[in-house]
């Protein structure tokens, strides 16, 4: 028996997917997630909840509860849901891509493809309505906009969240996005401190189109989404896909959650034509495209699909280290990363409505985690991370496997 076909029972050993039924799930031999979990959902305090544990090659995968409470509708690995900026990661690995094939580096200026950046000016203060304006000193670079660098606020004034259509779904297209914040005061020196900011990450998506020619999100589809098999990502959700999506709650202390019908950062419709593809939030996508997409980050730019995306030393060298100088907090191209590369550092990046994934390509793990959170307090996280350290710390029984190929030692 291959390898591969080993692997693959492991994981079909581990699996644990399934709704809420008041009873642990029968296919499975571990169940270190959803014995944390149940109780929250039984009590209705969490809704629904996509868990996945994975190291190379063992995978517990558990969905518990409900993407909709109201018709008991079971959460599933197919569900789509808003993953906000773990879509940042996305820009990242288009970023990596031209940087390997010599396209861009990143440290070139902004200003070489988006002329407008040329002159910047930083704001000093306001008063009675005056602002107080410096003109930049330091070059804006690639590296900047993609590790929030580069001064720019949380979002350009088209995408304020307090008008109908606002929002990280709605505003502007990528282009005028960078223009508007071109034309805006900046809160820093560029390189000199760290603001999280969408407008940088989609700035650089505007680098990508110039460079490329294409609109970003084509790039992206036809670079990494459609190569590794993710037909279920995108930035206009199909109406079944809405019909269906993980339903927004609101958590509550010792109480059910409490339905939310949209946020104001990404309001509905969702697919019609006040949508713009954004790079820092607002690629839709589904658990089990995010873990095709993770895993490639995982195995150092190889899809499970066998395809690759990008070089292994790309992935290792701006992708799984920081990027930052030295003084900041690790952040590589719209990844979380750690500053020093070295076994057991993780990177990836988690989303504003809950979701989260991180990978080790030392260890070959990884952790997942959906949900569509609105806010409020989650006391299952801490036993959820618990969870997680069981999982990688347990020694998986393998004698299922071991009878099957009728190994004994």
């Amino acid at each position: 028996m291959t390898f591969r076909k080993l692997t693959i029972l492991a994981v079909a050993m581990l699996a644990c997917m399934t709704a809420f039924a008041g009873n642990k799930p029968k296919d499975s031999k571990t169940h270190f997630a959803y014995d944390v979990l149940a109780p929250y959902v039984q009590s209705g305090q969490l809704p629904g909840a996509i868990s996945v544990f994975y190291k190379d090659g063992m995978q517990e995968t558990c969905c518990i509860g409900y993407a909709d409470v109201a018709s008991k509708r079971p959460i599933k690995l197919s569900s789509a849901f808003m993953q906000c900026s773990q879509t940042k990661g996305f820009c990242g690995v288009t970023i990596a891509k031209l940087v390997e094939e010599g396209r861009i580096s990143l440290d070139d200026p902004v200003s070489k493809y988006l002329p407008e950046f040329a002159e910047l000016w930083v704001l000093d203060g306001e008063k009675d309505g005056v602002k107080t304006l410096h003109k930049a000193k330091n070059v804006l670079t690639i590296r900047m906009v993609l590790n929030h660098t580069g001064g720019f606020p949380f979002e350009i004034s088209a995408k304020r969240n307090d008008v109908r259509g606002g929002g990280w779904s709605g505003g502007a297209p990528l282009r005028q996005v960078a223009s508007i914040a071109a034309a805006s005061p900046i809160l820093f020196e560029p390189g000199t401190s760290v603001a999280y900011s969408n407008t940088g990450i989609d700035i650089g998506a505007a680098v990508v189109e110039v460079v490329t020619g294409m609109k970003w999100e084509q790039y992206l589809k036809q670079e990494v989404l459609d190569p590794l098999g993710m037909k279920s990502s995108w930035f206009w959700p199909t109406d079944r896909q809405i019909a269906k999506k993980v339903e927004l709650y609101e958590y509550k202390e010792n109480a059910p959650a409490e339905w939310r019908e949209e946020m104001g950062q990404q309001q509905r419709p969702y697919n019609d034509s006040h949508v713009f593809a954004s790079a820092g939030a607002g690629l839709w996508t589904t658990a089990e495209d995010q873990l095709k997409f993770y895993k490639m980050l995982m195995n150092l730019g190889v899809g499970e699909n066998g395809v690759r995306i990008l070089k292994e030393e790309t992935v290792k060298s701006i992708l799984a280290v920081s990027t930052r100088p030295e003084a900041f907090d690790g952040y590589s191209l719209g990844l979380t990363a750690p500053k020093v590369d070295g076994e057991g550092e993780w990177f990836g990046h988690g989303g504003a409505w809950g979701t989260n994934c991180i990978v080790n390509w030392h260890t070959r793990e990884l952790i997942l985690w959906v949900v569509q959170s609105a806010g409020g307090p989650q006391p299952w996280r801490e036993e959820v991370n618990k969870a997680s350290a069981r999982f990688f710390e347990s020694v998986i029984d393998r004698s299922g496997i071991d009878a099957y190929t009728g190994r004994t030692e």
